[in-house]
């Protein structure tokens, strides 16, 4: 019975005899050290566990030979070339008073900040498209006035000199006017169809080289295998210019840019997990984005060029949510990815 339980548990369970070596691992475990139980049985805990923080098993044997359970939170792991984050809990086993085994008990909790991170984003999308629709809105009403005023006074103005004022107003009316129906994002419903993504990116990279300079250097790393998606195709290409036109103008003229795709397994978006996603990745060399942006980099207006809009990575994160898909990015210097999320589910074509 304790072992059917075991089995069934989400948590990994291992069990270490007293000089922490592995003599018992449950399913969960061996999903989450991406491996069978026939090869990991034996194995000390430092060469399972050898990327996790220095400290911790300075202080695991010392701890549980003194009989005291220990406990460590979000733990950063290596597994298969990939990083992954746990909450530890051990606990010393005692037989006829002494130590006799160490259970470790360990729970992933990548999935759980990634989706607390997910509904932060979302809801500061939808607060933030709200926000700027109703001022946006609120600024076209008297906009249109203005222009219809201007219009009307140049028609009563014979002097050229006076013409040129109220071409002025009409032209930069119009500047705003185009600026307004950015600011409020698509307002046509996505024509969806089946399509392959690569052709998608293909395209764009190949707007994008016309455009930038030799100094920039585009490189993709496709998986071909990637299955065709329903979706907008000009909606797309219009996200992902957005995207790469950033990555083009961080790089300052020098540096690489690669655009590679994948498939992700058991993604949660937006409290849906779908069963398959593609995840397109978007990587340059450039300087980073600055730490203070980081949180805000989806809003409207914020950006950190001065001639910059701040509006291309809003419009980005409005046309990719209409496809029930997310925009995340990470950053540091010399290396800035923004993840683009599209679910590649058979039943999604009608959503």
């Amino acid at each position: 019975m304790h072992k059917k339980i075991l089995d069934h548990l989400n948590e990994a369970i291992l069990l270490f005899d007293k000089d922490l070596r592995l003599i018992y691992i449950n399913p969960a475990g061996e999903m989450l050290l991406a491996d069978s139980a026939k090869h990991l049985l034996g194995h000390t805990a430092h060469k399972l566990f050898k990327t996790a923080h220095s400290s911790l098993f300075n202080e695991l044997l010392p701890r549980l030979y003194m009989l005291e359970p220990l406990v460590d939170r979000e733990l950063i792991l290596e597994r298969l070339n990939q990083s992954i984050t746990v909450n530890l809990s051990a606990t010393p086993l005692l037989e006829d008073g002494e130590l006799s085994e160490i259970l470790i008990e360990l729970q992933q909790v990548d999935r759980h900040l990634r989706i607390t991170k997910e509904e932060q984003l979302l809801a500061q999308q939808n607060t933030s498209r709200m926000l700027v629709r109703g001022l946006a809105h609120e600024i076209k009403n008297p906009l249109g006035g203005l222009r219809g005023a201007a219009q009307l006074l140049d028609l009563e103005l014979q002097d050229p000199e006076l013409k040129e004022y109220t071409q002025i107003i009409i032209a930069e009316s119009d500047r705003l006017q185009d600026l307004m129906d950015k600011m409020l994002g698509p307002n046509k419903p996505a024509n969806k169809s089946l399509l392959n993504i690569h052709e998608v990116l293909e395209r764009v990279r190949h707007l994008v080289a016309v455009e930038s300079t030799k100094g920039i250097v585009l490189q993709t790393n496709y998986d071909p295998s990637i299955p065709e998606i329903f979706a907008d195709k000009n909606q797309l290409i219009q996200a992902l210019l957005n995207i790469v036109r950033n990555a083009v103008q961080a790089l300052q003229n020098d540096g690489r840019i690669t655009i590679k795709t994948r498939v992700q397994r058991h993604m949660t978006i937006g409290r849906k997990r779908y069963r398959l996603t593609v995840k397109i990745d978007i990587i340059d060399n450039g300087p980073g984005i600055k730490p203070e942006l980081m949180g805000q980099i989806f809003y409207p207006m914020i950006t950190g060029r001065a001639e910059g809009t701040g509006l291309g990575l809003s419009i980005a994160q409005s046309l990719i949510n209409q496809h029930n898909g997310l925009i995340e990015c990470e950053s540091e210097p010399g290396h800035t990815v923004f993840s683009i999320y599209l679910p590649l589910e058979k039943n999604h074509a009608n959503s």
